[in-house]
């Protein structure tokens, strides 16, 4: 054990000293100048997977569903507004709720999708997948624009939205996703049934130590 003790801090002070020489010779880099590379160290490691939204940080993502778009025309038009306003964000996630598409945790707040919300999800993402992204949202921002700045007309945007909503109704109408989604929802029901059996697990055993405690109590 002292063996290998030894070995570990002898390993780090070699780290130690590589970052201080990588960082002076960075220090005295300049634009053309070769840096050589000595020694290559291979670092393992774990990523963890992103924390599930809670109900704050939800409407938080929804205020700021802009900066996910990469283009900055569009990402401008739909900055300060996002998904809803102040006023309704929190009434779309209780509706969402209400309707079961997600479902909340009381305690921790944690919200998470159901099943049903996730076959939302599919249908939408197969047929209309636009729909699922900000950049929609952000174009139909930049046609109000230009319809306030009168550069396009009322008229010229309305027949543009409508030519997007007739387009993509007919496309829905005109295609089968039936296979796709089914072999979508296959995959997803075996997730959701190990919730519902922990969920279920769980109530029974909080009432069987509830009918133990009153027998006790009895005897």
């Amino acid at each position: 054990k002292k063996g290998e003790e030894k070995e570990g801090s002898e390993k780090d002070g070699m780290e130690l000293e590589g970052d201080d020489a990588l960082l002076m010779a960075l220090k005295a880099l300049k634009k053309g100048m070769s840096l050589p590379v000595n020694r290559l160290f291979l670092k393992e490691g774990e990523t963890s997977p992103p924390k599930r939204y809670n109900s704050g940080s939800m409407i938080l993502a929804m205020e700021n569903a802009g900066q996910l778009i990469e283009d900055e025309e569009l990402r401008s038009q739909i900055k300060g507004s996002g998904i809803g306003t102040s006023a309704t964000r929190a009434e779309i996630l209780k509706k969402l709720i209400a309707n079961k598409y997600i479902a909340l945790n009381k305690k921790t707040q944690v919200l998470t999708p159901t099943q049903l919300g996730e076959m939302i999800f599919d249908v939408v993402n197969v047929s209309i997948r636009s729909l699922l992204n900000p950049e929609l949202t952000a174009s139909w921002e930049k046609g109000l624009t230009l319809v306030s700045q009168g550069d396009i007309t009322e008229e010229e945007y309305m027949e543009k939205l409508e030519g997007f909503i007739k387009r993509r109704t007919e496309y829905v109408l005109g295609n089968n996703h039936r296979n796709a989604l089914k072999g979508m929802f296959d995959a997803a029901v075996p997730f959701y049934k190990k919730q519902e059996k922990s969920s279920k697990t769980s109530a029974s055993g909080g009432n069987t130590r509830k009918v133990r405690s009153q027998t006790n109590g009895s005897m």
